[in-house]
């Protein structure tokens, strides 16, 4: 028996589809594409049908300001009898899975378009993850946070909200490894990447973008100080001292943070942002969490008066 889905539906007349080849689907009939949006922000659902009766129907699902977020999420099936090739073309464009040259009366036809779409969603999941995704810490890598960053942004224009980026640049890997070893590095390394997730709500994004240096991408904040105290919360926790291989081992952190929209309305120039400011300004941490090589000149914030050694 398939397993059950469960679908949002957008239009007149919801057909059962409980007892369908393709079934069992429940459909949670919406009164609008609103409506739709705030059930989505409340549960997650596998697909959303939307039938569009006509040209208008169409431009407004277009122009629906969740759309970007829609697609990722869920396989988004339309129901268009009239859509032309061109506007069948661009609803594929925009990460529609499936365009139907019906009403819904197709009971059959549109169980089957709703499960294969949520198959296909599922296979492009696990293939985007398998070329985006870093393998010693499991979590997405540069190029899926700018694209998760692009169809945010691509959201935030049509509704403006506040959301932030951090870059937490980390030195005592390289000591790390000098001392222990390569495969204590890694462990320190997926260590660091667990407890800044276990910092963060699940609406929120860590990436690993290169081997000393982590991204946040906090997408729903109530205001811009917000991200300057979840920052101070994520610094705070990274000093707490790591057990690699039975030994303390501590680590000291620089961070930079840019915000949408004050420091820049693209997913690239918010990031050059953050990494430019992590790179630039001196790591939290007592001397001896990091060696000099990997530090740099700069004394970290808290040492105490006097020359670097």
């Amino acid at each position: 028996m398939n397993a059950p889905l469960h679908a949002l539906w957008v239009g007149a007349d919801a057909p059962d589809l409980a007892a369908a080849a393709f079934g069992p689907i429940e459909l949670l009939a919406c009164v609008s594409l609103e409506d739709a949006a705030r059930r989505m922000a409340q549960r997650p659902h596998d697909a959303l049908v939307f039938v569009a009766s006509d040209d208008l129907a169409l431009q407004t699902l277009l122009h629906w300001p969740a759309l970007s977020h829609a697609v990722l999420d869920m396989a988004l099936v339309v129901l268009a009898p009239g859509a032309s090739p061109a506007q069948a073309g661009a609803l594929i464009e925009r990460g529609v899975q499936d365009v139907l040259p019906t009403e819904g009366n197709d009971v059959e036809g549109l169980a089957r378009a709703l499960r294969l779409g949520v198959q296909r969603r599922e296979l492009d999941r696990v293939a985007r993850r398998a070329h985006a995704t870093d393998l010693a810490t499991g979590l997405p890598n540069h190029a899926q946070l700018l694209e998760h960053m692009t169809h945010l942004l691509a959201l935030r224009e049509r509704e403006p909200a506040p959301m932030a980026l951090l870059v937490l640049r980390v030195e005592g890997l390289a000591s790390t490894e000098a001392v222990l070893g390569s495969e204590a590095a890694n462990v320190l390394r997926r260590k660091l990447a667990v407890r800044v997730r276990a910092g963060l709500r699940a609406s929120d994004v860590v990436a690993a973008i290169g081997a000393d240096a982590f991204a946040v991408l906090l997408a729903w904040i109530d205001s811009p100080a917000a991200a300057q105290r979840v920052a101070g919360k994520l610094l705070a926790s990274l000093q707490r001292p790591f057990t690699v291989a039975g030994l303390p081992r501590a680590v000291a952190v620089s961070l930079g943070l840019s915000q949408y929209p004050e420091h820049g309305r693209l997913a690239d120039e918010l990031l050059r942002r953050a990494i430019g400011q992590a790179s630039s300004v001196a790591a939290i941490g007592r001397e001896g969490f990091a060696n000099r090589v990997e530090r740099g000149p700069a004394r970290a914030a808290n040492d105490e008066d006097g020359e670097p050694g």
